[in-house]
């Protein structure tokens, strides 16, 4: 199994090109099975999940063609409903196949889904939804399965905003009959590209990136041509190894507008963030201050970075406060970073950081995607040598990230 293998103590400097999101291309992939024909991609990442759910279309019979960052997607032979175990275990963002498959088809039947052990991740908000647009819902031998002989227009409201639930509705009602009003929806900007890549497609959505989206059901969508945004979650993690190892990064390819919470929380502990036609540069100012922040949906303080943001806040100047509000279980990288010197106490779903000196290199098991970034952060600062096991849930989200690493001068290599 591979590792990756970090030599501590070298300054990031340098240039990186930030790689397509994975949250933004995935539920793209799953809306091409809303068109009879032929949708086009680029700025693909290559990842695992990506290679993931790729296979879980071609089972279903979508023919997919692409080279590096390009993707072709025809869904036009389609003939298989339903979405096996086997494929849907791997990801959760699997079951985002389910709306389009019951708008398109009048049926599917989707395995409940797999992926990162960080908290529950519940469907039933989805399941509910698609009742409200006329579906049919039965749960057992841990399948979902939906039927409706056509999807009408209906209301729908989230008890939390959630990111898949509203992609997944969001593409059942664009070929449902009237019109749908979803409410207390995510607003995530990978909801929003989304959106536009169905009205691309011919659909008629409007509101995305506010709490209430109207859409107006047409009879069929057309091929079109999408490219996907870049990876906010990806850009924030450099920004932040940058500025805890003290060095100077521009981080191009990057959507400054998608990262006002992680943008503002770096500038509060004390490190230049300098937006410029580029791209964001980062660079050290001197010491690391100490700040206090906590997780929440969109436009707010991303869960997905607050392991990254936890590692630069162990050897800021003075303690901090991490309150999480996402997932249950997203402190499961502190075991870890303990056992790199870091001085992390949790109570519930908070954390109390006190600042150290230096951490120090260590053997260390990742236990998720996100908790694989802050431990090569960590072992990017630490005084000697870090081994990082488990290090497949990076392949999941980041793309060649030992490499863009070591590119900017750091001493990393996986083995």
């Amino acid at each position: 199994m591979d590792k990756i293998e970090i030599r501590g103590g070298s300054k990031l400097e340098g240039e990186v090109t930030i790689s397509g999101a994975k949250n933004a291309a995935l539920p793209l992939m799953a809306a091409a099975i809303l068109v009879d024909g032929i949708t086009e991609f680029d700025n693909i990442p290559d990842l695992v999940d990506i290679k993931s759910i790729k296979a879980l279309l071609e089972d279903l019979g979508a023919v997919c063609r692409g080279q590096g960052a390009t993707l072709s997607i025809d869904a036009s032979a389609i003939t298989k409903l339903e979405a096996e175990y086997d494929l849907v275990r791997k990801m959760r963002a699997s079951v985002l196949v389910l709306g389009p498959l019951v708008a398109r088809f009048g049926s599917a039947r989707v395995s409940l889904p797999g992926g990162c052990a960080i908290g529950a991740r519940p469907v039933d908000m989805h399941l509910r939804g698609l009742e409200a647009l006329g579906a049919e819902i039965t749960v057992e031998h841990g399948y979902i399965e939906a039927r409706a002989e056509a999807l009408v227009g209906g209301e729908i409201y989230f008890d939390l905003p959630t990111v898949t639930g509203t992609e997944n509705l969001m593409m059942a009602a664009v070929l449902a009959r009237g019109q749908s009003v979803l409410r207390n929806c995510a607003r995530e900007p990978e909801v929003v590209a989304l959106a536009q890549a169905l009205n691309t497609m011919g659909a008629d959505v409007s509101g995305a990136g506010t709490a209430v989206i109207t859409i107006n059901g047409v009879e069929k969508l057309h091929p079109a041509a999408v490219s996907v945004i870049p990876d906010r979650i990806e850009a924030g993690t450099f920004m932040v190894a940058a500025a805890a190892t003290h060095g100077d990064v521009l981080v191009k390819e990057c959507r400054p507008d998608h990262m006002g919470g992680i943008i503002s929380k770096l500038k509060q502990t004390g490190c230049s963030v300098e937006v410029i036609p580029e791209g964001v540069r980062v660079c050290s100012t001197g010491e690391i201050q100490s700040t206090d922040f906590k997780t929440l949906p969109y436009p707010g303080f991303p869960t997905d970075m607050q392991a990254q943001f936890m590692v630069l806040m162990a050897v800021a100047r003075k303690n901090s406060v991490i309150h999480e509000t996402i997932f249950e279980n997203r402190f499961m990288h502190v075991n870890e970073l303990q056992r790199m010197g870091a001085d992390i106490s949790i109570s519930g779903n908070y954390a109390m950081i006190r600042g150290v000196e230096a951490l120090s290199g260590a053997p260390v098991m990742a236990s998720d995607l996100r908790a694989s970034a802050s431990l090569i952060i960590a072992g990017l600062i630490a005084r000697g040598t870090t081994r990082i096991n488990r290090v497949y849930h990076l392949d999941r989200g980041y793309d060649a990230i030992e490499k863009k690493f070591s590119a900017l001068g750091a001493d990393i290599q996986r083995i």
